[in-house]
């Protein structure tokens, strides 16, 4: 196999030279860069990328966590991440978890073998201690709420949102208010249900945990939530539904049974996704894409600080309240 000694041989230059126009070095004269692009021609040599990387100190690599590649709020995020790697001259590497903490675990593994040079978890499964033994092997980035730990995010505050939500639907009238989520651990659900907590101790309202509704995640489990309200002798009368497909699938089901929306249950979701903007649905936009960017952004950034980046969200507010 040709190495670099070879096309030194074969071009009549040192082999300085050689590694200086592999690297696009400036400082090269023509007669001597073409030489060595005939003998690269003529060798059919092939750049080993994983010395290049070794001796450069980095793979331009980056690992992304995510527990469903296909559900819309990780796909905007990747998508945010893909512009910036692709201006950047990085590749990401997916690892789907499905939230199996071993997966996770096999993704910071990653980091320490130097296999990526950051990972980005956007939904986090291992708990913090495990996280922390793994930041001196690289930057961990998180899409969660850090403040006050040792480790960079880009993210909602899930808390103040949903109290601003609740406020809100309160303010509509409704005095029995639920909501959806994907899962019930995780930073931001408990942080959502602290959110919940607080609403109705503020407000003298009973606390309801039947109005938290879990496994939230595709449009037909919307199906699931209508057919549990129609079970209960008290059902509420506002949901806040944090994923925009199963909103848009509560209201599909509710109107084939009859169910008016906003008039016997309204409807807030979230990310304001194509689909929100289609059935009239009101959400709270979150820019996903911009998160993305900023999530990837963080994990290159050179300096070692600490960045703690809160991203504002706003209410679209439509037909269904």
């Amino acid at each position: 196999m040709t190495n670099i000694r070879d096309l030194a041989k074969m071009a009549g230059v040192s082999v300085t030279t050689v590694s200086r126009v592999l690297n696009n070095h400036p400082y090269v004269s023509e007669e001597k860069r073409n030489a060595v692009f005939d003998a690269i021609k003529q060798s059919n040599y092939q750049q080993n990328i994983n010395a290049v990387h070794l001796s450069m100190g980095k793979t331009f690599l980056i690992g992304v966590v995510v527990p469903f590649i296909e559900h819309p709020y990780f796909y905007l995020l990747i998508k945010g991440m893909s512009v910036e790697a692709l201006e950047n001259n990085y590749k990401l590497v997916l690892i789907q978890t499905n939230y199996m903490e071993s997966r996770e675990l096999e993704a910071m593994q990653m980091l320490k073998q130097k296999q990526i040079d950051a990972l980005i978890i956007c939904s986090r499964k291992c708990d913090w201690q495990t996280v922390e033994e793994y930041l001196p092997y690289g930057p961990i980035i998180l899409c969660e709420d850090t403040r006050g730990k040792n480790v960079p995010s880009t993210f909602v505050d899930h808390y103040k949102t949903f109290l601003f939500a609740f406020d809100y639907l309160f303010q509509k009238g409704h005095r029995k208010i639920g909501y959806c989520i994907g899962r019930r651990s995780g930073t931001n659900s408990k942080q959502r249900e602290m959110a919940f907590k607080e609403f109705t101790a503020n407000h003298h309202l009973p606390y309801e945990p039947d109005y938290i509704f879990n496994h939230c995640l595709h449009f037909e489990d919307g199906e699931q939530v209508i057919h549990r309200i129609t079970q209960m002798i008290d059902p509420p009368t506002a949901l806040l539904v944090t994923n925009d497909d199963v909103a848009a699938g509560i209201v599909m089901c509710a109107q084939n049974r009859n169910i008016s929306i906003p008039g016997d249950l309204a409807i807030i979701g979230f990310n304001n996704q194509p689909i929100a903007k289609m059935m009239n649905i009101t959400t709270i936009e979150i820019p996903l894409v911009d998160i993305g960017r900023k999530l990837f952004q963080q994990a290159i950034r050179q300096n070692s600080m600490i960045v703690y980046d809160e991203i504002p969200v706003k209410l679209i507010e439509r037909k269904t309240v």
